[in-house]
């Protein structure tokens, strides 16, 4: 299969890639500058000049391939206003589906779990309500999803919001270190049983690979290889390895010490399941869990 990947040079992008040439298909990546284009084509991949926020450029992408992943995930960022990268997002994944609509192929879309049940165990099955947290994401997947009636075999990837492993530069775990090494203290709230799920970052390639050979039109899948990895546990596993305290916070204090797009996010309980993704796909995880990766030392170097 001939695959067109947008958000080709990211971190999860990367490992979706190589994934896919291990398994023999062809790969088409976007690249927006001329050092993408080079990563790209270092990593044996196929180069389509443009951009995102080019629905042009998109839709030329997808008029070539035989499937499409959608790899890129910007709303959680610092530097750019989330509703804006949203409404772009939004724009894109549409500008793809109308190139594909009608023709069967396979649409893979990036979402996640995080914050969609607070407290409750998150199912494949269980109906997507937007709240604070989940609003802005879940426009571009039920888009992407609701093409599965227009002829497209679309496909939504819902992330651990702990995707862990080597390359995790900028995702919450090594925010969280960083965070730790800055106060000196790695902190939780309350008791910190709050539960976290959890993927690493190849298992999680893996099921984007099998998303675009098998999955059916119209279906969620979860990436979560822990279903709730509880918060001090992280805390206390970062600690050890910067040998600093792990310490509770009151949600106020919290509050002042997870600045930023932490901050809403570190005390919500947010189990998840992947027992239907497990039966429909075949998926099986094979790669560390999150705890003993951190211990391995990695993160730290």
């Amino acid at each position: 299969m001939r695959v067109f990947v947008a958000g080709a040079t990211g971190y999860i992008g990367s490992a979706v890639i190589r994934e896919l040439l291990d398994a023999g298909h062809q790969v088409l990546g976007l690249a927006r500058s001329d050092p993408a284009a080079d990563t790209l084509t270092r990593s044996g991949v196929a180069v389509h000049r443009g951009d995102l926020d080019d629905a042009d450029s998109l839709r030329a992408g997808a008029a070539t391939a035989d499937g499409v992943v959608y790899a890129a995930n910007q709303h959680i960022s610092e530097t750019t206003d989330p509703a804006a990268r949203a409404k772009a997002e939004l724009h894109a994944v549409e500008a793809i589906g109308t190139e594909l609509e009608g023709t069967g192929k396979p649409f893979v879309v990036t979402s996640g779990v995080i914050g969609r049940t607070p407290g409750r165990l998150l199912t494949e099955e269980t109906p997507s309500l937007a709240n604070p947290v989940t609003a802005l994401r879940l426009q571009v997947e039920l888009s992407v999803l609701s093409m599965g009636e227009r002829g497209v075999r679309s496909s939504s990837v819902r992330l651990a919001p702990t995707v862990h492993g080597p390359g995790d530069a900028r995702g919450f775990i090594s925010t969280l270190i960083g965070v730790a090494r800055t106060t000196g203290v790695s902190a939780f709230v309350g008791d910190g049983s709050n539960r976290w799920p959890s993927v690493h970052r190849r298992d999680a390639a893996t099921l984007y690979r099998l998303a675009l050979e098998s999955a059916p039109a119209g279906t969620p899948l979860h990436a979560v290889a822990e279903e709730g990895v509880p918060f001090r546990d992280i805390a206390r596993a970062i600690g050890r390895q910067l040998k600093v305290p792990a310490v509770s916070l009151t949600p106020e204090e919290a509050s002042r010490h997870f600045v930023g797009f932490l901050a809403p996010l570190v005390a919500l309980d947010n189990p998840a399941s992947s027992a239907l993704t497990r039966q429909r796909t075949g998926w099986r995880p094979t790669h560390p869990a999150l705890v003993p990766d951190i211990e391995e030392g990695r993160y730290f170097g």
